[in-house]
C-alpha cells in the first residue's frame, strides 16, 4: 500500500465529528459544518474553522477555494477510515484475531436488532461459501 491516501494520520475525535458531516452532506463551508456540529450552542465558529485547516494541512479534507466561502471535503470514505480504524483496534486490542473482536463485541451488546442479527448471519453464510 504506497498510495498517498494510505499514509493520512488517523482523524482525532474531533476531526471525526467533521468527517461524519461530510460523509453524511458531501461537500460543505465552514458555516454548514459549524450548524450542523455545533448549532447555537458549544464551540464557535473559529473553533470548527480552526479544526478543518488543521485537517485540511493533514491531508484529511480537500478544498474547494474557487468561490468566497471555501468548501471542504472528505480525501476518504468513510468505509476506508472505518476500516483503519477496525484493523487497528484488532491489531492492538485483540492481538489480530478478528473473531474475538466479533465474539466480544456481541457479547457485550447482546440487544442487536432482528435486521443486524440477520446481516451478520448472511456475512458468515457467504464467508463460508468463499472458503477454500
Amino acid at each position: 500500500m504506497t498510495s498517498h491516501t494510505t499514509e493520512l494520520p488517523k482523524p482525532t475525535e474531533a476531526e471525526l465529528d467533521i468527517m461524519h458531516v461530510l460523509w453524511d452532506r458531501g461537500p460543505s463551508t465552514v458555516r454548514e459544518v459549524h450548524e450542523i456540529l455545533y448549532g447555537d450552542a458549544g464551540a464557535g465558529y473559529t473553533t470548527a474553522l480552526k479544526l478543518l485547516q488543521v485537517m485540511y494541512s493533514k491531508g484529511l479534507v480537500k478544498r474547494d477555494d474557487s468561490e468566497r466561502a471555501h468548501v471542504y471535503r472528505a480525501v476518504q470514505t468513510m468505509q476506508r477510515t472505518q476500516g483503519r480504524f477496525l484493523a487497528d483496534i484488532v491489531q492492538r486490542v485483540f492481538k489480530g484475531s478478528a473473531s474475538q473482536l466479533v465474539l466480544h463485541a456481541l457479547g457485550n451488546h447482546p440487544h442487536a436488532t432482528s435486521a443486524e442479527l440477520k446481516e451478520i448471519r448472511a456475512l458468515l453464510n457467504r464467508l463460508d461459501r468463499e472458503k477454500p
